[in-house]
C-alpha cells in the first residue's frame, strides 16, 4: 500500500515494516521510547508511522499492553466456493470438528427457508471449521432429510459439497448470502477460541442445486480477527445505460 506519510515518518514506516518481517505473528513490538531512541526520531513521528500500519491492519494496539504484529486475515470471496476448497487454495490444511448433530421435524421457519412442508425431516448440524488446526468458522447447517438418506455425523469431517455430489448427486449451482457483523455468544466464542468481546462476521446462506431445489440453509460465524470478505461488483448493461442520463 502506498504511504501518504511525509519524508521522515515514511522512512520510519519502512523500518517498522522491516521489523515486522522479523517478528512472529502476534509478537510485541519494543516500546515506543526504545524504537524512537534506536532510530533517533521523535516519538510523535514514530507514532504517526505506527498509526498508519494499525490502519493497514499490520499492527494492532492493545490498551495498557502495547503494540503487536497482526495476524494476516484470510480474504474470503463472496462466491460459490465451500470452506474446504477455499482453504486448500490458500495452501492451508482444512479440517472440521462436529459439535452438534440431530434429526428433527421441520418447524415453520426451517420449512420456509428450505421450501419443504412443515413436519418434513431435516438434519441440523454444527461444525467448527479449521485451517491448519486453527478454529476459523462455526457453521450451523440444515438440510432436508429426504435429500440425504443415511447421512451420519461421521460423514461430515470433510467437504460437505464434495460429499453431496459424490454420494447423492447434489451439485451446488447458485445461492444467496447475507453478511452482517455480530458478537459471538459464549458457546461460539469458546468454540472459536476467542473472547466473547471479539467481533465476528455472520454469513447466512441458502444454496440451490440444478433442480432449483434449496438443499441447504447455513449460518457461519467467522472470526473477525482472521477474516475479511471480498466481493466482485459489476455494472449491469441496464444500469450503464441508465447512468448516461444522470
Amino acid at each position: 500500500m502506498h504511504s501518504s506519510l511525509p519524508g521522515k515518518a515514511a522512512e520510519i514506516r519502512a523500518l517498522l515494516l522491516n521489523l515486522i518481517d522479523t517478528l512472529a505473528e502476534g509478537a510485541a513490538l519494543p516500546p515506543e521510547r526504545e524504537l524512537a531512541a534506536r532510530w533517533n526520531v521523535a516519538r510523535m513521528t514514530l507514532r504517526r508511522a505506527v498509526d498508519e500500519l494499525v490502519i493497514e491492519e499490520l499492527l494492532v494496539r492493545r490498551h495498557g499492553s502495547g503494540t503487536y504484529t497482526a495476524r494476516p486475515k484470510v480474504s474470503k470471496w463472496l462466491g460459490m466456493m465451500g470452506f474446504t476448497e477455499d482453504i486448500r487454495r490458500r495452501g492451508m490444511q482444512p479440517g472440521s470438528k462436529i459439535l452438534e448433530f440431530r434429526r428433527q421435524k421441520a418447524e415453520r421457519a426451517a420449512a420456509r427457508r428450505l421450501r419443504i412442508p412443515v413436519g418434513d425431516p431435516v438434519l441440523t448440524f454444527t461444525r467448527v471449521r479449521l485451517a491448519d488446526e486453527l478454529p476459523m468458522v462455526v457453521e450451523r447447517t440444515t438440510l432436508p432429510g429426504s435429500y440425504v438418506p443415511g447421512l451420519e455425523a461421521e460423514d461430515l469431517n470433510g467437504s460437505l459439497y464434495e460429499l453431496l455430489w459424490n454420494r447423492y448427486g447434489i451439485e451446488l449451482v447458485s445461492g444467496t448470502s447475507k453478511l452482517e457483523p455480530v458478537m459471538p455468544d459464549a458457546k461460539t466464542a469458546e468454540w472459536l477460541s476467542i473472547p466473547a468481546t471479539q467481533p465476528c462476521l455472520a454469513l447466512h446462506g441458502v444454496s440451490f442445486d440444478r433442480r432449483e431445489r434449496v438443499f441447504e440453509y447455513t449460518t457461519g460465524v467467522y472470526r473477525g480477527d482472521r477474516y475479511a470478505f471480498t466481493a466482485e461488483l459489476r455494472m449491469t448493461p441496464t444500469l450503464k445505460a441508465d447512468s448516461k442520463g444522470l
